[in-house]
């Protein structure tokens, strides 16, 4: 199959296009805005920008894909709600570019989502919770899931939470500051009121691409990993997997001047991917295993 994937310079699109470039059978294309920055592979590389309105639809077209994994999106919280008019360029109008595209191409499309959907006052959620966003990079995820839900008849929308990888050339995480800080003596400082799922990027995306290529499931499906704790527990857990003794300090959400709201709350249930797929979700000791296997080869 012809298959491509957006925001293949993150760490799950990247992850994505490493992992389709290695099992060989498709044809690979990566879309990202600016310069390739993954390993060179079996995969052809396409620069264009989710929100510009046009590029990445007509890369999509010429490139006559039959399966997108839409992994690009404006991630920053923070800078989203700087910047209204930026998220929703990107992550509504980008999806829209996308959906667009696998419409008028016949094309399958999982469209990647996140557990900021939800107001993270009654978590862990399952597929079935409605979701209530709040600020603006919430907001827009959210109209980005519908657009994708509303154009494309064969879709599906992945969610995932907190994503982390060890991959080298990977962009920074909370989980490898964790790392680094103690590695250099230093505190870590980490919230002890939000409840949130992980991601190990890797299984993410091959839960991503096994929904993509192996299944016709339309809807929504939780793909995050399948532990649920606090941010502090997940440092502890990092640092324990690692080796690493320092001071972890608790500090609550509140208490940090931040632009943007955080779920508190949050987490994300994976009984339905863990009953149908083969690539389960992992466990936070096997995910933070497999993770310190992807920082030796740094």
């Amino acid at each position: 199959m012809r298959v491509a994937v957006t925001g293949a310079n993150g760490l799950l699109g990247g992850e994505a296009v490493a992992a389709l470039a290695a099992s060989g059978g498709h044809e690979v294309l990566g879309i990202g805005r600016g310069p390739c920055r993954l390993p060179p592979g079996a995969y052809r590389w396409a620069e264009a920008d989710l929100g510009d309105g046009a590029s990445v639809e007509q890369v999509l077209r010429e490139f006559g894909a039959q399966a997108v994994l839409h992994a690009g999106a404006a991630t920053d919280v923070d800078a989203c709600e700087r910047d209204p008019e930026l998220a929703w360029r990107v992550n509504v109008g980008g999806s829209e570019q996308v959906a667009r595209a696998c419409r008028a191409l016949g094309a399958r499309l999982v469209a990647v989502s996140t557990d900021y959907v939800f107001d993270g006052t009654a978590g862990p959620y399952s597929e079935d919770d409605v979701p209530n966003p709040r600020g603006v990079y919430a907001r827009t995820k959210r109209c980005g899931e519908e657009a994708a839900l509303v154009l494309v008849t064969d879709c599906a929308v992945a969610r995932v939470a907190v994503v982390y990888s060890g991959r080298p050339g990977a962009k920074a995480t909370f989980a490898t500051q964790v790392v680094e800080k103690l590695s250099r003596g230093e505190k870590v400082h980490a919230f002890s009121d939000q409840l949130v799922s992980t991601t190990l990027a890797a299984n993410g995306a091959a839960m991503c691409l096994e929904l993509l290529l192996e299944t016709g499931y339309r809807g929504v499906m939780h793909t995050s990993d399948a532990t649920v704790l606090d941010r502090v527990e997940f440092a502890r857990r990092v640092a324990s997997e690692f080796g690493l003794s320092g001071e972890i300090v608790p500090v609550r959400t509140a208490d940090v001047k931040l632009l943007a709201p955080r779920p508190l709350r949050g987490g994300l249930r994976t009984d339905r991917a863990a009953a149908r797929l083969r690539t389960k979700p992992l466990q936070i000791d096997e995910a933070l295993r497999r993770f310190r296997e992807e920082w030796r080869r740094r």
